[in-house]
Formats: structure tokens, C-alpha cells, sequence
């Protein structure tokens, strides 16, 4: 811990980020009349005792999956940058990834890596996760989620090189269409030091690699 009360710790930045609740009652109540209008079209009984606050739970549900909207990654990433002079990889792996596929609005869900070798900054560790969930709490395609991690790095932190791999099971997959129930979706973006093999090489290695 810090004990210069004047500098933020390094995973805690002081501003740039908060937890966004966009629960505007005009909103949750005109969202609310349109899925009480989905319930009754697919053959439902929107009164009958387990769907009367059904409309609104929905509601409520998709403003939080979709809060990125109303937050700003770069600002999050702004907030916890430090100077100092490391200039290998640092990797932040595992991290939880939940989205919403824009083509059928159903989840899907995984895992991300990111990686970046600095050039005079280092970021507070927290914020790769949350910038990540900044771009998946979006109606999203996975390959886009990727490059707007990546791009969102590379332009706010410059470092030499910048490595995301997404790995994710889609329920588009699963259950509709094909219904592949095991099958899941890898994409990669990479910048810089990156995209020389040897780099790459010892990024995919280190996300592979299980902590003895």
C-alpha cells in the first residue's frame, strides 16, 4: 500500500471509474411496456403470478448488461497510470468476459488475456479487467470486443506492444442454429513488439501456463 496519501495505490485509481446503474425510471418504464409486449406476442400471460415483475426485472437486467455504454475506457486507464521504467510483459489473464451478441441478444461469455510491455507507464492492474468489461457490456461481436481492447491500450497507455486473445462459448452456438454445445470462439489482436513471432510465441505460452 501506498503511504503517500497523495498517490493513489497502484490497482486503486481515484477517479475514471464507477459502477453505472442506469436505472432512469422513464427508461425502466418504457422498456418495461416493450417486453411486456414481447411476453404477450410469443403466447405468454403477462398476468399471470410469475411474470406480473417480470417486464421490469428484464428491464432492469439489460441496463446493466449493457452499462458500458456509459463509461469511458480510457478514462478508467487515464486514472491509474504510473511512471516507471519496466520494460517487459505484463500480463493480466483469466479475466471473466460477459457480453451480448448483437445479432440474437444472447450471451456469450469466457475468458480474455491481455498483455502489454510498457514504454515508460505501467497501469493500474485493475484496470485491464475493467476495461475489458467497459467494451464486453455492450451489444458486441467478439472480434470487435478484441480490437477495442487492444486499440483502447495501444492509444491511451502507447506502450511498445499490446496482445489480447479472447477465448468464448456463444448460446447463438449452442442454443440455436448449429447447437454445438461445446464448441468455442478464439480471436487475437496484437500491436507492436507483438506482432513479431517470437513475442507472440511467449505471450500465447505464459496464457497457457498453469501456476505450479
Amino acid at each position: 500500500m501506498n503511504n503517500d496519501n497523495n498517490i493513489p495505490d497502484r490497482d486503486e485509481g481515484t477517479k475514471g471509474y464507477q459502477k453505472i446503474d442506469r436505472y432512469d425510471p422513464e427508461l425502466i418504464t418504457n422498456l418495461s411496456a416493450s417486453y411486456l409486449d414481447v411476453l404477450t406476442q410469443i403466447g405468454e400471460n403477462p398476468q399471470r403470478e410469475g411474470l406480473l415483475k417480470t417486464p421490469e426485472r428484464i428491464a432492469k437486467a439489460m441496463l446493466y448488461l449493457t452499462h458500458g455504454y456509459d463509461l469511458d475506457a480510457k478514462e478508467i486507464l487515464n486514472s491509474a497510470m504510473f511512471k516507471e521504467e519496466y520494460s517487459q510483459m505484463v500480463i493480466v489473464k483469466d479475466i471473466e468476459v460477459y457480453s451480448m451478441c448483437e445479432h440474437h441478444m444472447l450471451p456469450f461469455f469466457g475468458k480474455a488475456h491481455v498483455a502489454y510491455i510498457p514504454n515508460g507507464y505501467v497501469v493500474g492492474l485493475s484496470k485491464i479487467p475493467r476495461v475489458v468489461d467497459v467494451f464486453a457490456r455492450r451489444l458486441q461481436v467478439q472480434e470487435r470486443l478484441t480490437n477495442q481492447i487492444r486499440d483502447c491500450i495501444q492509444e491511451t497507455l502507447n506502450p511498445i506492444g499490446v496482445g489480447v486473445v479472447v477465448e468464448c462459448r456463444h448460446l447463438c452456438m449452442s442454443m440455436r442454429g448449429v447447437q454445438k454445445q461445446n464448441s468455442v470462439t478464439t480471436t487475437s489482436a496484437f500491436t507492436g513488439e507483438f506482432l513479431k513471432e517470437k513475442t507472440r510465441t511467449e505471450f500465447l505460452n505464459l496464457i497457457s501456463a498453469k501456476l505450479s
